[in-house]
């Protein structure tokens, strides 16, 4: 159901949306710019592209202001300079460098890493390291305790304080259903089983390592994706990186999103597959990419494609849009491709259910051909799953490397999930789970329109818990990471390579166990450190992501 109305972001600020598919709409007295439509709905987008969203779907991506982008591009201008120079005084021997090089016999060897990436590594990263990797010594909750440490040699090493800086609100953890707890009833169950079972299994799902416990999550899981079959995985990287060479190679075609995460790029490689890329969320792009593979066929013999797979996510982790689900299975059924769906990020956290995006555009899990997602957010677990078709599961338990090189999931992390998926389904005879999903979209509406109000650029679709910050120039990554800690905020920042090198963010994760007080005293201290670095950028000029122009020459491809 609709939380607000079509047409309006939270908190009444109007955002930009483009035209459907199906044509275009044009107001004359009201603000639009190319067809976008601000403050007010074309009868045409009441039931948009052709009646395929059943909800209203608003995500926002505001241009960069040009004179930050300006001075961003500077700031990593002059920090190259200053690299260069610092460089030039390492190879006289007049500053010391700590980074690990190769000896001097194997100055002639092929450097184990590309000279940027060293060059990176030394004069950037190196300057604000201190804002990752922090020591937490407690349960990684809605309140976590961060060892205190500091540095004297400019973030090369570390050394402990001894001091732990105690009820530092987790803002920066995916934490989504607030599952991660030391106590309660997921946490006494998985002790029971660690008693029982013991902490690891030591053999594979096809040896020894096959245990009831394994069975009953599969089950559970296939029942809450509504889907013939499921498998787990210990480990959720490995379950894309290492389940997708199984579905595709040579001869096969893989379309990918090009945010897609880095397990997702690892398994299309691993496959052999000829790997084209699409423009983030952009339909157009994928349609023309699924055109041509039509029409042309393999490279050099315009064979037809053995298999088209299109890999796309629920929530993207840094951009914190949502896959404009129904418009992609639209594409799926018309030109007769297959579709790799990973709700990673929004499974438990999306859909009125807690169910991810499917369960969001209210779809049939049918449509999805392989839905995988992962247990090491809304259910406080650790490790992956892959649901679908009955035959699909029965050929990944013969030919995925995981089931059988990868060592099974541990029992007690089997019984956090079956545990805290039970609370989430209301199978243990509460309104728990229900009500932590509630909570959890309700949190994340406050949060997102309280700093969209500060004046703070935010991207994303407007119901996704994860928020990123626009922070844009280099130096403010390092100030915002550390000005935060000093108010017992933790967050999470995030720059080049993770990111565009002028879209440099910080990331908040919203859960659903953080109170109303607890955002309202982090909304007060991000407020508060944005006065201090400036960083209230907007101007509420919204770009919708269709917007973003395409370029056919901007993908990647790996012929055999």
């Amino acid at each position: 159901m609709p939380r607000y109305s079509t047409g309006e972001a939270p908190g009444g600020h109007g955002y930009l949306h483009k035209a459907t598919m199906n044509g275009s709409c044009k107001i004359e007295n009201g603000g639009f710019r190319n067809d976008y439509v601000r403050n007010g709905v074309c009868p045409e987008e009441r039931i948009p592209n052709g009646g395929l969203y059943k909800r209203p779907f608003h995500e926002a991506f505001e241009e960069t202001p040009m004179l930050v982008a300006v001075l961003t591009y500077m700031g990593y201008g002059i920090l190259t300079l200053f690299g260069y120079l610092r460089d030039f005084l390492r190879t006289w021997k007049i500053e010391k460098c700590h980074n690990a090089t190769e000896r001097e016999e194997q100055k002639d060897f092929v450097p184990l890493y590309q000279d940027f990436e060293n060059f990176y590594t030394r004069n950037l990263y190196m300057r604000i390291r201190d804002n990752w990797n922090r020591p937490v010594c407690s349960v990684p909750g809605e309140r976590v305790d961060v060892m205190e440490r500091f540095t004297d040699d400019y973030n090369w090493t570390f050394k402990f304080t001894g001091r732990v800086i105690e009820g530092v609100i987790n803002m920066g953890s995916y934490n989504y259903l607030g599952f991660a707890q030391k106590s309660g009833f997921c946490a006494e169950a998985s002790a029971a089983v660690l008693q029982r079972y013991g902490g690891g299994v030591c053999s594979t799902r096809q040896e020894m390592g096959n245990l009831d416990k394994h069975d009953e999550l599969e089950q559970l899981v296939a029942r809450f994706l509504g889907v013939e079959a499921a498998m787990t995985y210990g480990m959720g990287f490995a379950t894309n990186s290492m389940n997708i060479p199984a579905l595709a190679g040579k001869g096969c075609l893989i379309l990918s999103d090009e945010l897609n995460h880095a397990s997702l790029v690892l398994g299309a490689r691993l496959s052999g597959a000829t790997i084209r890329i699409f423009k983030h969320n952009n339909m157009q792009s994928l349609e023309k990419l699924l055109r041509d593979a039509i029409v042309q066929g393999q490279p050099r013999t315009h064979r037809p494609w053995r298999k088209i797979l299109i890999l796309v996510e629920g929530i993207y982790s840094m951009e914190g849009s949502i896959v404009r689900l129904p418009e992609v299975i639209a594409l799926k059924k018309k030109y007769k491709a297959y579709l790799y769906l990973d709700e990673a990020h929004s499974i438990g956290a999306l859909g009125p259910n807690g169910r991810g995006v499917v369960d969001y555009f209210g779809l049939d899990s049918r449509d999805v051909d392989i839905m995988m997602g992962t247990f090491t957010k809304s259910f406080g677990g650790a490790g992956g799953y892959i649901g679908g078709s009955k035959v699909l599961i029965d050929y990944l338990r013969k030919h995925s490397h995981s089931t059988a090189y990868a060592i099974s999931m541990s029992p007690p992390v089997a019984e956090q999930i079956i545990t805290s998926m039970r609370c989430i389904m209301g199978e243990d005879g509460t309104s728990l789970g229900q009500e932590r999903v509630d909570q959890l979209a309700d949190n994340t509406r406050y949060f997102r329109r309280r700093l969209t109000e500060m004046g703070f650029i935010i991207y994303g679709n407007s119901e996704s818990p994860v928020v990123p910050l626009m922070l844009y120039m280099p130096a403010k990554i390092g100030a915002f990471g550390r000005e935060m800690l000093k108010r017992n905020i933790g967050v999470v920042v995030v720059g080049f390579p993770a990111t565009p090198i002028i879209e440099s963010r910080a990331r908040f994760c919203v859960s659903a166990a953080h109170t109303k007080e607890m955002l309202d005293e982090a909304l007060k201290k991000i407020s508060e450190v944005g006065d201090l670095l400036q960083l209230k950028y907007s101007r509420h000029h919204f770009v919708p992501l269709l917007d973003r122009p395409f370029d056919e020459t901007t993908y990647e491809e790996t012929e055999d």
